[in-house]
């Protein structure tokens, strides 16, 4: 994918070379963006062979709201290197996207959003649905396009007090849905983007989770947008990265997604069609 190979080539000719708390150094740039047009077919690399499987079971976990990844560690390991023993994470992104937590006390004149708060059967505290209210406000913009939340579907995975001491607070920490015309569109906000390794898979799991809630709310995909803050090459994953670039993508591949609601999708409702890949490329973690 075009847009992909540019960040490459922008970090490789720009990147300042920077240390950081792994131990390996990376070549950084400050805020790129780019934008994919989800018409055009889904945005899964072409250029090295991609673990699409690990992608969805990843999702799916995500939307499941839990905290921990008992249940993901069956499917794939993608997480066992920041989990404890018992498989919790100082932060799980869809314990926030499901369960984000409400205050302790509210100041003087302040509202919350009752209809998408309930309490967590895990801690007996109210938490706020966030994926519920992206849902719900969908709908009633196809009712009604001026409906006051038409602008507000933000999601954040970002605790300010949970990031101050985790091990790994979210790298992709917002996102905002915008319906233009009968098309919904999505922009990610990432701090912290591993471009080898960890770009390829948000850029991926973003577009498929845009397509599946146009198709349930009755809207068309439209833009997949995304800004890194830091954008980063780990050096030793420099002169793979380079060989990925020398490679011609291929045509993107197409999903078909089942006609269920979102919350009850299963790995099995969702297939990925025509999709071709040059031979996988092997990248180190640095954790």
């Amino acid at each position: 994918m075009k847009q992909y190979l540019d960040l490459v080539d922008y970090v490789l000719k720009n990147g300042v070379r920077e240390v950081n708390r792994t131990g390996v150094a990376t070549l950084t740039v400050f805020a790129y963006s780019y934008r994919v047009n989800l018409q055009e077919g889904y945005p899964l690399l072409t250029t090295k062979q991609m673990f699409f499987n690990s992608m969805v079971h990843e999702l799916l976990w995500y939307l499941s709201g839990e905290a921990h990844i008992r249940n993901l560690q069956k499917k794939t390991a993608i997480w066992n290197a920041w989990a404890d023993k018992e498989g919790h994470l100082e932060t799980a992104y869809g314990r926030f996207w499901r369960r984000f937590p409400m205050p302790n006390a509210s100041l003087e004149r302040e509202n919350w959003g009752a209809r998408w708060v309930w309490n967590d059967p895990e801690t007996g505290q109210p938490v706020f649905d966030q994926i519920r209210f992206v849902l719900d406000t969908l709908r009633e913009i196809k009712e009604n396009p001026a409906t006051s939340n038409r602008r507000r579907m933000v999601v954040s995975a970002w605790h300010p007090a949970n990031a101050a001491e985790s091990k790994l607070p979210p790298c992709h920490y917002t996102f905002v849905f915008s319906v233009i015309g009968k098309r919904l569109n999505c922009h990610l906000t990432q701090r912290s983007g591993d471009i080898a390794l960890g770009i390829p898979f948000n850029l991926a799991a973003y577009a498929l989770l845009t397509m599946i809630i146009a198709q349930e709310t009755g809207f068309e995909p439209g833009v997949f947008a995304h800004t890194i803050i830091d954008a980063h090459i780990y050096e030793n994953h420099i002169e793979t990265i380079k060989k990925q670039c020398s490679r011609q993508p291929l045509p993107l591949p197409k999903i078909a997604i089942a006609c269920k609601p979102i919350l009850e999708l299963t790995f099995e409702d969702i297939h990925l069609i025509d999709y071709q890949s040059h031979p996988r490329l092997k990248f180190e973690v640095a954790v």
